[in-house]
């Protein structure tokens, strides 16, 4: 009887379908499997090294999938490569005199502002000279690239950044955005002399060459 019970505990149980898939589910459910599972960046990067094996693979035709991110490279090597040999290109002369110039939207270039400043003093508007000959002069040092002026910049930024490329004219450039202000926002009326004293100074830094970038930046003090 002893025998007949104990042979009956080594018979193996054999589930039917139900049960064996709810056995599977209930084991597959624990910790220890969850963590093995692969994440999705597992599954992409596993379909990533099997793109690049598609390529290499011999007597396997090449995948036209690969031909959008190789015309991409090509492109983005030739940019590195253009960059490397010209450097970053400089904004244009036009397109610079296409900004805003001291709080107003104005798209003349430096000869048109001088002929317009001359205009002005022929007629003894010598505020509007004064006006047109200052934003001349900054006009003229940007069309150059020796400073750049945005629409933001105020006079006496522009003069600060013109005296580092022209440390000779630093106090005549501190005068002549002084003058401009007065008469721009102080309402301060424009005469002969402090016209002529800006067109010289327009006339002066024209033939003059700029100091070197490296120069001003040296002498900065710590």
């Amino acid at each position: 009887m002893g025998l007949a019970s104990n042979a009956g505990f080594d018979v193996p149980v054999v589930p039917d379908a139900p049960d064996a898939r709810d056995w599977l589910l209930e084991e597959l459910s624990k910790p220890e499997y969850a963590a093995a599972r692969p994440s999705l960046f597992d599954i992409l990067s596993q379909r990533f090294f099997d793109w690049l094996l598609r390529l290499f693979q011999p007597g396997e035709s090449v995948p036209l999938d690969w031909l959008p991110v190789a015309i991409v490279g090509l492109v983005v090597a030739g940019l590195i490569v253009a960059l490397l040999i010209w450097g970053v290109p400089r904004v244009n002369r036009r397109s610079g005199a296409a900004t805003g110039l001291f709080g107003d939207e104005d798209r003349r270039t430096a000869a048109e502002l001088r002929r317009d400043a001359a205009a002005a003093a022929s007629a003894g508007n010598w505020t509007l000279a004064v006006l047109e000959q200052f934003r001349a002069l900054a006009r003229g040092l940007s069309e150059r690239t020796i400073v750049l002026v945005s629409p933001g910049t105020t006079a006496h930024d522009f003069s600060l950044r013109a005296s580092g490329a022209f440390p000779p004219a630093s106090d005549d450039l501190a005068n002549a955005a002084t003058i401009f202000d007065g008469v721009r926002y102080l309402g301060q009326q424009g005469t002969a002399d402090d016209y002529e004293r800006v067109r010289r100074l327009d006339a002066r830094l024209q033939g003059e060459s700029p100091r070197r970038h490296e120069a001003v930046d040296a002498e900065v003090p710590a």
